[in-house]
């Protein structure tokens, strides 16, 4: 099998911000080093104190003045007194996941204007407080990963001036509110996936932001315009598995001159319009990182003749070769796509 063919996630993950990594790194370290596991750990490195409380340590009142990483986990805690983070004013990381929160103080972040790093993955959120980040201007990460939220609010990232990696996925959300981009000339990566959207607002992509990263998968998405992705000529990740594609417009990718990854798996493709390929997979960008079509119902007939040349001439990019097959004719069902384009 060729070394396309691993498992996708691996792609889908490559490339995360930094700032978590190196997070989980020193957390683990520091777990494994801890001398007494009533207490919360706190190290202090060369550029200020890393605090990690976890249950069943109860939690510190004060924190020492030269925190630069708190991490506040699994605590079932449903509110945070506005004055929190009150006398720490060097934090750069605070990672709030696995909490019950509900809801947070417009002033929660006034005291700690060098954040660069929020994670409130797994927390019960339906809403952010507008002004919330009025003094965030150095927060470079911000993730709400499985919160509560069913819809978004422009006023509620209002301050986030160096935003490089949104992550909102696994949240409710139906609908996006036109402009919510427009003002992130940093952002890098978007996650969006494991939401409920049925469409994307006219210009959504439009702006002085320039994506690397956008995932859409896990979504309820039925078709693919021509003019998503063409204010993004540098994305290099594309995620829109686990929707309900049936259609995907002639030139939805030209534009993509950069393209590493795509992911289209798992939708209700049955066919797709001539020209679609034409400017993935050349030799001056060559998809290194692979593509995955399978699982969608491919109908194997002569439509499908600009597919099967690009199949052929990019096979070893491809992941889950003996998952992706034909749908009908009746002749050609349960036969993979590449034997249908050897055939044609």
């Amino acid at each position: 099998m060729s070394s396309w063919s691993q498992d996708r996630n691996q792609s889908k993950y490559r490339g995360l911000d930094p700032h978590i990594s190196r997070t989980l790194f020193l957390l683990l370290l520091f777990v494994a080093s801890n001398p007494n596991p009533d207490a919360c750990l706190v190290s202090q490195p060369s550029n200020g104190s890393f605090v990690s409380c976890h249950p069943p340590v109860k939690l510190l009142r004060h924190f020492p003045a030269d925190t630069v990483h708190l991490v506040i986990e699994f605590f079932n805690l449903t509110e945070l007194p506005a004055n929190a983070l009150q006398g720490i004013s060097n934090l750069q990381e605070l990672h709030l996941s696995s909490n019950r929160l509900q809801n947070l103080s417009a002033k929660f972040l006034l005291p700690v204007p060098q954040l660069k790093v929020l994670d409130l993955t797994r927390n019960a959120l339906s809403q952010l407080p507008p002004g919330l980040f009025q003094v965030s201007a150095a927060l470079h990460t911000l993730v709400l990963k499985e919160n509560q939220l069913e819809g978004l609010e422009t006023s509620w990232l209002c301050g986030l001036k160096a935003l490089g990696h949104l992550d909102l996925s696994g949240n409710h959300l139906r609908t996006l509110p036109p402009g919510l981009l427009a003002n992130f000339t940093d952002l890098r990566i978007l996650d969006l996936g494991s939401n409920q959207l049925e469409t994307l607002p006219p210009g959504f992509l439009k702006g002085p932001l320039q994506l690397e990263r956008l995932h859409l998968e896990g979504n309820r998405l039925q078709a693919l315009g021509e003019g998503l992705l063409a204010p993004q000529p540098d994305l290099r990740y594309l995620f829109l598995s686990d929707n309900k594609l049936s259609a995907v417009a002639a030139g939805a990718f030209r534009v993509l001159r950069q393209l590493d990854m795509l992911d289209l798996s798992n939708n209700s493709l049955s066919s797709v319009p001539e020209g679609l390929w034409t400017s993935l997979g050349q030799p001056a960008r060559d998809m290194e990182e692979g593509f995955d079509i399978s699982g969608n119902p491919w109908i194997c007939d002569k439509k499908l003749n600009d597919l099967y040349a690009w199949l052929v001439a990019n096979k070893d990019k491809m992941f889950f070769r003996n998952n992706t097959r034909c749908a009908g004719p009746e002749a050609w069902k349960g036969q993979t796509l590449l034997a249908a384009a050897g055939s044609h």
